[in-house]
């Protein structure tokens, strides 16, 4: 059976197709009798106008595109999961893309995105990019914009993330009460605000626990622990130092995962000879060996904010008059590689 359309409406209702369309937009022009009886009938046959020409009138494509360094990550993918519930309950598509950590494939995604007429575009940096002149150069052009999770550091421009200070502080702190002294901090580039946000964290921890911060003790990723070369070859260094660790705060889900398999290749024990907590939301954390302390992100809570705030600046731009930047909290769940065996009592 053919969708019913507005012509249909008409001839049923011996009304003019214009007088049938003004009265599903909800004019406030026309007879409210005659609206009535269109609306009523439009209900009756179950009615739906047609996606792509209520996209071609209102030079809406009712989608938004999201670039993300991967998809294969938890974090990243409760995010998407996030994002597309809300962007379904409001009409709209998701086009997701992933940079694979690279500026390059980020700049050429943000072209193609912009191309394909998406209405709003959401946002999290890969660890290469330092450049933000395309983003600003398409948002001066009027064309909505929210960063999640990396966000830039400078300029002003809608961000949703997770408290990184916070969580950061707290994992250090957590492994300074059991004694930890020499406690490393396994990290992004520098630039990447994540990495200077979690590092705030570590070190403010150390301060209030009058532990020396030791540079040597912060290693920073190039690649954000995409590359397992690097990985190797940094960690393994880390642990072979003169005075070695006791501990060990990755802050990022590839480096919780690449300190974890170097330390089981190693032989050692966790956590009696090297603890570890790590920031991932990978949902077998506490099924590893031993089970994974973790720094939980509120991934899917950020996905659905930046979707509704995208969202909003696509369809009530008037109603933003400054930009937002919030901050939802993360959750450290302890298990048994800071802990041990035994039970944890906060």
């Amino acid at each position: 059976m053919s969708p019913v359309t507005i012509k249909d409406i008409a001839r049923a209702l011996n009304l003019s197709t214009s007088t049938v369309s003004r009265a599903l937009r909800d004019s406030s022009e026309m007879n409210p009798e005659t609206k009535k009886m269109v609306l009523d009938y439009a209900q009756k046959v179950n009615y739906s106008p047609n996606p792509m020409a209520v996209s071609l009138r209102a030079s809406k494509s009712k989608a938004i595109g999201l670039i993300l360094p991967e998809i294969a990550n938890a974090f990243f993918s409760q995010l998407i999961n996030g994002i597309e519930d809300v962007a379904y309950a409001h009409g709209y598509h998701v086009v997701i893309s992933q940079s694979h950590e690279t500026y390059e494939r980020e700049v050429n995604n943000l072209n193609y995105l912009s191309s394909r007429r998406v209405d709003g575009i959401l946002v999290s940096l890969s660890s290469l990019t330092t450049d933000l002149h395309p983003f600003h150069a398409l948002m001066d052009q009027g064309m909505p914009f929210v960063f999640v999770d990396r966000v830039p550091q400078q300029g002003q421009v809608h961000k949703i993330t997770s408290d990184n200070f916070e969580a950061s502080y707290n994992a250090t702190k957590h492994l300074i009460e059991l004694g930890k002294k020499r406690i490393a901090h396994l990290t992004s580039p520098r630039y990447l605000s994540i990495t200077t946000e979690r590092l705030a964290g570590y070190k403010k921890a150390l301060l209030d626990y009058d532990l020396t911060f030791k540079e040597e003790l912060v290693k920073y990723f190039h690649y954000g622990g995409a590359v397992a070369q690097e990985n190797e070859k940094t960690i393994h260094g880390l642990l072979d130092q003169v005075q070695p660790p006791d501990a060990l705060l990755a802050a990022s889900e590839r480096l919780t995962m690449a300190s974890l398999e170097i330390l089981h290749k190693r032989n050692m024990r966790i956590p009696e000879e090297m603890a570890l907590v790590g920031f991932t939301n990978n949902a077998v954390a506490g099924l590893l060996n031993p089970p994974l302390t973790a720094v939980v992100q509120p991934a899917y809570q950020m996905g659905e904010q930046a979707a509704k705030l995208l969202i909003e600046l696509i369809e009530s731009p008037q109603k933003v008059n400054e930009f937002q930047n919030l901050i939802l909290p993360s959750l450290l769940d302890i298990r048994s590689s800071t802990i041990g065996s035994k039970p944890f009592i906060s």
